[in-house]
Parts: structure tokens; C-alpha cells; sequence
């Protein structure tokens, strides 16, 4: 007899397990590479920026707070400081999957939301203002 409740399991990719509201990647390494794209599509005066930057993703911020919805968060690792030698970036930035999957209604909603993440983000840490977004060709 056929499962008529509909109970029977749902692989991952089912759109019955998909948020109502927001576009989630099928996978995470799709998402990786949507990362990729967004990163690669930036302006050269931003990448330029990222030359030490390590960009990373997790599922969640681990400090997850009802109240404050984070995006991302860029950070200096340990002291901040590069040991002579060393091919580490001492800076990371942190792409959060789940909260900007949720905001976005298509992949190309996501992709341009992740651009914009990682704009503000940069611009936060680096004191970029506006008029200098704007010569990057960034608008």
C-alpha cells in the first residue's frame, strides 16, 4: 500500500523542504561556487582588497541572536599579524549560507546579495566611503 500521508522520506533537494520564503543553493558546494562567481565578478580595485582576505562559508553565525540577523563577519585571526613565510591570511571573511539564502528570491538574488555582503563588508572594515565605491565602479 502506497504511503498515502505523504510520510515517506524526502531527499534533501524536495521542494517540499524548502523554506516558503527565500532560494536555497541544492547544495553547499554550489553555493561555494556561487561565492566564487560573486567574488570574481567584483570590481579590480575591490579585489584587490581581498588579495589577503580569506573568504569562507558556514551554515550559521555561531552566536546566532533572534534580535541581530548577520550576514557575515570579517575578522582578524589571532594577533591579526602574518608570520614571515607564511601563506595564511590573517584576515577572514565569514559568509553566513542559511540567512542569505532566506533573504534572496532567486540565484540571482543571491548572487548579487552576496556581492553586496561582501562590499559592505570590506568597505566596514577598510573605511572604503561611497565616493570611493562609486571610482571602483561599484554602485
Amino acid at each position: 500500500m502506497p504511503d498515502r500521508h505523504a510520510r515517506h522520506r524526502r531527499s534533501a533537494a524536495d521542494r517540499r523542504r524548502r523554506p516558503v520564503d527565500g532560494y536555497r543553493m541544492t547544495s553547499a558546494e554550489r553555493f561555494d561556487r556561487l561565492v566564487d562567481d560573486a567574488v570574481s565578478g567584483l570590481p579590480d580595485g575591490l579585489l584587490r582588497y581581498l588579495t589577503d582576505i580569506q573568504v569562507a562559508v558556514a551554515e550559521v553565525p555561531p552566536d546566532a541572536d533572534a534580535a541581530e540577523v548577520v550576514l557575515a563577519r570579517l575578522r582578524r585571526l589571532g594577533d591579526g599579524r602574518r608570520t614571515r613565510g607564511s601563506a595564511d591570511p590573517a584576515i577572514r571573511l565569514t559568509l553566513y549560507r542559511r540567512p542569505l539564502e532566506a533573504r534572496a528570491a532567486s540565484r540571482s538574488d543571491l548572487l548579487d546579495l552576496v556581492q553586496l555582503t561582501i562590499v559592505q563588508e570590506l568597505a566596514d572594515h577598510f573605511g572604503i566611503d561611497d565616493d570611493r565605491l562609486d571610482d571602483f565602479g561599484w554602485s
